[in-house]
């Protein structure tokens, strides 16, 4: 394994002018390895004996080459040339302004995405924060406070019974009142 390591290093070119091409994609074929050209063209990669490395740059032919497996250093230098690459785009159809009419109709018409203050004023709309407040889970802060005042609650009847609301005058008032409005019967 050690004898098959490569430091491959070289220059990007145009084949036409010889202009170095920068951000040029170089990439080991078949690992997630890879680099890319500086804006002189120049890039320095680690690879393997008969390892494929492909170039790939926007506007350009790619370009495979192989590392040969009979190099006799660990270190192997190339000058790429890339052919240009000519990219067709689909066709693009260009039609006159909109008339006047047309123009007003579509201004008045038009929806404009909320801002950042609207969309906080919507976000302290009372109702809304309400509907939140009862569907969203209590967080840890929230849950462990509401724990400690349930304990501290149970430390004022340590040692005895906690009182029996059974017997309490207010709480039979108050369920006589539901029962003559009606809120036991069923719906």
């Amino acid at each position: 394994m050690q004898d098959s390591v490569v430091q491959l290093y070289g220059v990007v070119m145009t084949a036409d002018s010889l202009r170095a091409l920068p951000a040029v994609s170089v990439v080991v074929k078949g690992t997630n390895r890879g680099t890319m050209t500086n804006d002189d063209g120049v890039f320095s990669i680690v690879v393997l004996k008969n390892d494929q490395v492909e170039f790939t740059s926007v506007g350009f032919k790619p370009k495979l080459v192989t590392i040969p497996s009979k190099l006799q250093s660990n270190q192997y230098s190339i000058i790429q040339l890339l052919v240009i690459d000519t990219a067709y785009l689909p066709a693009t159809i260009l039609k006159p302004r909109p008339t006047r009419a047309q123009f007003e109709r579509d201004f008045v018409n038009a929806r404009f995405p909320d801002d950042k203050y609207e969309i906080a004023r919507q976000n302290n709309d009372i109702a809304k924060r309400r509907v939140l407040m009862a569907s969203l889970p209590a967080d840890g802060r929230e849950a462990s406070n509401y724990a400690l005042r349930q304990s501290a609650q149970k430390m004022y009847y340590t040692g005895q019974t906690p009182p029996m609301n059974i017997l309490n005058p207010f709480a039979w008032s108050e369920f006589i009142q539901a029962w003559k409005r009606g809120d036991f019967k069923s719906k």
